[in-house]
């Protein structure tokens, strides 16, 4: 079969030189075209499939750098937490120095203490009756000193007529003097109380109570148990509500009692 006459035969690349001089010839055949194209394609391909790795590479870099941000994120988070961590064990070592300053983890000893009677409170009467002395609402109404959170303010709106100690719950409430039991019962505000009368026109008020053993008309003797504290009632911890009135006026207890040291 022959060639067409018309197909490509390669080219022919005349140069003149510029100071003169017989022109010279170049010929490219067909074949060093077609390998001249071929190796054109072939570094435009290189140039892309090394251009799409550099782009791979560098979203891949700045991903590492993220993470590595994101790695060193949280080293100062768990270095902010364990200082974090130390702090508040020292503040709870605090706190427990504190409380054993004003709660002592043993009560001292309370020799007047007057237990309850077993099983379900009874009506009695004080045989002898009560001394004068023992008939005024001096003695400390629990067994333990507790600590003081709140004391007695007359004006309003800050009214509070007594004042609030906090103890553990279930801790002894006794009655400050000898007397009888004029109320006792469970108060939307003092939640379950007890209010004692005694002489010279006295009355006491224990609010707060999680546990009552006296009831209405029932004599007491001075530190006699009549209940156990809690947060009952307008409470938000465990605390005793303590108040001494004088014919119906709140006086400070503390003219009264002596807190133990």
């Amino acid at each position: 079969m022959k060639s067409r006459p018309d197909a490509p035969k390669g080219v022919t690349v005349v140069l003149l030189p510029d100071g003169g001089g017989p022109p010279r010839s170049l010929r490219i055949s067909a074949a060093w075209m077609a390998a001249l194209a071929a190796g054109l394609l072939a570094a435009v391909a290189g140039v892309v499939v090394l251009g799409s790795s550099w782009w791979f590479l560098a979203l891949e870099a700045a991903r590492g750098w993220r993470l590595q941000e994101e790695v060193d994120s949280l080293r100062e988070q768990q270095v902010r937490v364990y200082l974090l961590a130390q702090q508040l064990e020292r503040l709870e070592q605090e706190y427990e120095k504190v409380r054993a300053l004003f709660l002592p983890a043993t009560p001292p000893p309370a020799p007047d203490l007057w237990l309850p009677p077993t099983g379900l409170p009874t009506r009695r009467d004080l045989r002898a009756g009560p001394s004068p002395e023992d008939s005024l609402p001096t003695l400390w109404p629990l067994t333990e000193a507790g600590f003081i959170t709140r004391a007695l303010l007359r004006e309003a709106p800050e009214n509070h007529p007594g004042v609030d100690i906090a103890v553990p719950t279930d801790s002894y409430v006794r009655a400050a003097g000898a007397g009888r039991v004029a109320a006792a019962g469970e108060d939307p505000v003092y939640g379950l109380f007890v209010a004692l009368d005694h002489a010279k026109g006295y009355r006491t008020v224990y609010g707060h109570l999680s546990q009552l053993f006296v009831e209405v008309g029932q004599g007491v003797r001075k530190g006699e148990v009549i209940g156990l504290s809690g947060s009952t009632g307008q409470s938000t911890a465990p605390h005793l509500h303590f108040e001494v009135l004088r014919q119906g006026t709140p006086v400070d207890p503390f003219t009264l009692v002596t807190r133990p040291g």
